[in-house]
């Protein structure tokens, strides 16, 4: 969430940040409940105070005998005690909703952060590699020969409906490779720690990385209350949740490939066509947990994670820095990889790597102890994907088709595939 002292001491600044956003003043509203809640706090103690006092006074006039003064006090007593559980329940709702009402605002976005309404603002920072100039149309991954039946979109629909997917043959294998290639790379090259996660976590942790309260919609939810995650930032964010860490064990970055599943809630009609847009699909996760002075270095190292696997597969792409209307709910700051689909002739998002500050993990109380021995303080959080193995799928297949209907595929993942270098018709060879 947000730091109430800072938006006490700037407010204005505060606002400043949230119109960058597109959002209204919220300060107002915010310390009128804070100024309330702290004001209900000061009473009850006030009052707590006074039933103290009168009840250390209730035994001595007892003991003068003063039946009027120990009446009065016991009355006092009895008045202050009501009047402390009033204060103390005023106090707790106020705290509430002001808890609430925080949960409910974005991230600041950090000063570099382009300003823009939406996705045309956005602003091209590199491009790496030249698209193929091929010698005949290119075709959409769905399309191609080499795939044949290998991906199956009518069983995926008679088994659970629109945006699902069966793999088959050498295009699951494909599928597999990818993601083996992207772990072997993060953990050997990257020195990213890998990890296996639940993929069914507790309001708390949905709630510690953003996903819950205002995001609801776009996730799933189990009839015993679980939710399945969207994204292993989820789990591997929430390992601080409650934390108190050494400074000298950060930072930790970390991995981990699972099953990610989105409702695609206000996506109706968009990208219906293929494997682009899927409410179940497999990505490799990267989560940093640092100190907030080094967040920004760990930003660009991340992104660079995440180019490396392009790279190493030899994909074009371009990076593009997110403007303050297009950003994710808890960034502070998000780079976009774009990679290029020949058959769609366009770049789209493969990866979004995100700086999150100290927003989520105030929102779980993660904290470290710094090395000089101060109070412990919020960590800095960093997440972003490398890469949804399903999009880079599409991206091989594309970039690799030939005139004759089969796929090459990139050397990288030969030895993932017992040597085998091309696909046709669902088949490697």
């Amino acid at each position: 969430m947000h730091d109430i002292r800072a938006i006490r001491e700037n407010p204005a600044e505060f606002d400043a940040q949230l119109a960058r956003r597109g959002l209204s003043p919220l300060s107002p509203e915010i310390l009128a409940l804070d100024e309330a809640r702290r004001t209900a706090i000061h009473a009850a103690e006030t009052a707590k105070a006074e039933q103290n006092s009168a009840s250390k006074q209730v035994g001595a006039a007892k003991a003068k005998g003063d039946e009027a003064e120990f009446e009065r006090l016991r009355a006092l007593v009895a008045e202050k005690k009501a009047e402390v559980a009033q204060m103390q329940s005023e106090a707790s709702e106020l705290d509430a909703k002001l808890r609430d009402l925080l949960m409910t605002v974005p991230n600041l976005p950090l000063a570099d952060v382009p300003e823009g309404e939406n996705e045309e603002q956005n602003v091209e920072i590199k491009r790496w590699g030249n698209p193929r100039n091929f010698s005949f149309t290119p075709k959409e991954h769905y399309e191609l020969p080499a795939v044949g039946t290998a991906m199956d979109f009518e069983t995926a629909a008679k088994l659970s409906g629109s945006r699902f997917v069966v793999l088959k043959g050498g295009v699951a294998r494909v599928h597999r490779a990818l993601a083996q290639f992207m772990l072997d790379l993060h953990v050997d090259k990257h020195d990213l720690s890998e990890n296996i996660t639940p993929v069914l976590v507790r309001d708390e942790a949905m709630l510690g990385t953003g996903q819950l309260p205002k995001f609801a919609e776009d996730s799933y939810q189990t009839t015993n209350g679980w939710w399945l995650i969207p994204t292993a930032e989820v789990t591997l964010t929430n390992y601080a949740s409650g934390e108190v860490m050494e400074e000298s064990a950060l930072p930790q970055r970390m991995c981990a490939h699972t099953n990610c599943f989105r409702s695609e809630a206000g996506s109706a009609g968009k990208d219906t066509s293929g494997m682009l847009r899927q409410h179940q699909f497999e990505k490799v996760e990267m989560v940093t947990l640092c100190t907030p002075e080094t967040a920004i270095d760990e930003h660009e190292r991340m992104t660079g994670c995440a180019e490396a696997v392009l790279e190493a597969l030899g994909l074009p792409y371009r990076r593009i820095v997110l403007c303050t209307g297009d950003m994710g709910f808890g960034a502070q700051k998000t780079y976009d990889l774009e990679v290029w689909l020949p058959g769609q002739n366009t770049y789209r998002e493969i990866s979004s790597v995100s700086t999150c500050g100290t927003f989520q993990a105030r929102r779980m109380n993660g904290r470290y102890k710094p090395a000089d021995g101060g109070k412990p303080e919020f960590i800095a959080t960093l997440n972003g994907s490398g890469l949804a193995v399903g999009r880079c799928l599409i991206a091989v297949l594309e970039n690799g088709q030939e005139e004759d209907g089969s796929v090459t595929l990139p050397a990288a993942l030969h030895p993932y595939l017992g040597g085998k270098t091309r696909l046709v018709d669902g088949k490697l060879v």
